[in-house]
């Protein structure tokens, strides 16, 4: 358990210059799910769509429709390459959009697929990412019922981009939100963090660790119904895509207005990827995961929790990494291995780009 920061720095009038968010024009940060996303949202789409639901930013939007609860997402794919170690676009745009929906506790039901293809892309690379759609549907159990293709001219695109939809039920007594982050929360990780980012990384560069970094891409619907067996009273959970771990957290933070603080020598990172962040110069709490999720649980249930987590195969690294607490409200503190506190902030852009 993290213990309790003591005497913590007043941060709240520290600032950082951010010169690419002063930029005119879109720019790949734009899409990295840090700061330059969330700004992007806040000022342009927010104020253009207004809305109740959607101001409150989760993974998926809750719904009430004709009495029933339902979890509504989208999400786009423009990952690259399109097959890497673990998975492929395919892969990513059905567990990608699935997870969105169980981080609302719903059970995940029937997705919707747009494909936007490139101009003299080969028609057996088109079929092979269908496939990999389709079997991951499967493999998650939904069912793909409506979709859409359009074609771009060629050097208007990168081979394909995918689009998926999806929609679930949310079980009666489930209240999954960010906002719902109390202090005294335990936060708990499913596993090891960065080898999605890493494995991209890996194959895009070319680079090699003496070992194969594969994907961690996968649908957390099994584990989450796991969880809720435990208890229903789970306040939060979050899948760290883009942004990473780092993300996730700060976005809690600030929606639930409560600081968070964690052990970084908790937080699980696999030796590859922890030596392939350091030679690029990277930090493992902002790389992107596709298969792992981090939950705010009340500290009666996290025992339980905890074990349940670790007793399904997608949650046997699952590791408590810290606690939600009322100091420095809306930021992430870590405590170092030195024994030192350092602010884990809100990325500003993304370190990897094009990963999902």
């Amino acid at each position: 358990m993290a213990e309790t920061i003591q005497a913590a720095p007043d941060l709240t009038a520290w600032t950082c210059p951010a010169p690419l968010r002063d930029q005119p024009k879109v720019v790949m940060g734009h899409g990295g799910g840090g700061v330059m996303s969330a700004e992007l949202v806040r000022e342009v789409f927010a104020p253009a769509f207004g809305g109740r639901i959607l101001s409150q930013l989760g993974d998926s939007a809750a719904l009430t429709l004709g009495g029933v609860r339902l979890a509504f997402s989208t999400d786009s794919f423009v990952v690259r390459p399109l097959f890497f170690p673990g998975g492929s676009i395919g892969d990513l745009a059905v567990n990608g959009t699935v997870n969105d929906l169980v981080m609302s506790g719903a059970k995940a039901a029937y997705l919707s697929c747009g494909f936007i293809l490139e101009e003299g892309v080969e028609t057996r690379v088109v079929a092979k990412v269908a496939d990999a759609l389709g079997a991951a549907a499967r493999a998650a159990d939904v069912e793909v019922v409506t979709g859409d293709t359009k074609v771009v001219e060629a050097g208007h695109g990168d081979g394909v981009y995918l689009n998926t939809a999806g929609i679930g039920l949310i079980p009666e007594g489930v209240d999954i939100a960010p906002q719902r982050a109390v202090p005294g929360d335990v936060v708990i990780v499913s596993g090891a963090i960065g080898v999605h980012g890493v494995a991209i990384m890996s194959v895009r560069e070319g680079l090699e660790f003496g070992v194969e970094i594969v994907s961690d891409c996968a649908p957390l619907g099994g584990l989450v119904a796991t969880m809720l067996e435990a208890t229903s009273d789970l306040h939060v959970l979050r899948d760290p895509t883009r942004g990473g771990l780092a993300a996730a957290l700060n976005e809690i933070a600030a929606a639930a207005g409560v600081g968070v603080e964690i052990q970084e020598s908790a937080v699980p990172v696999p030796p590859e990827v922890d030596g392939a962040c350091a030679m690029l110069g990277l930090d493992p709490l902002y790389v992107a995961n596709e298969g792992k999720l981090v939950a705010f649980v009340p500290r009666q249930h996290a025992d339980a929790v905890l074990a349940a987590m670790r007793s399904h195969p997608l949650g046997a690294g699952a590791a408590v990494i810290g606690e939600c607490v009322e100091a420095h409200p809306a930021m992430v503190v870590a405590r170092t291995g030195l024994g030192g506190t350092r602010v884990v902030d809100l990325p500003i852009g993304e370190q990897l780009p094009r990963i999902c």
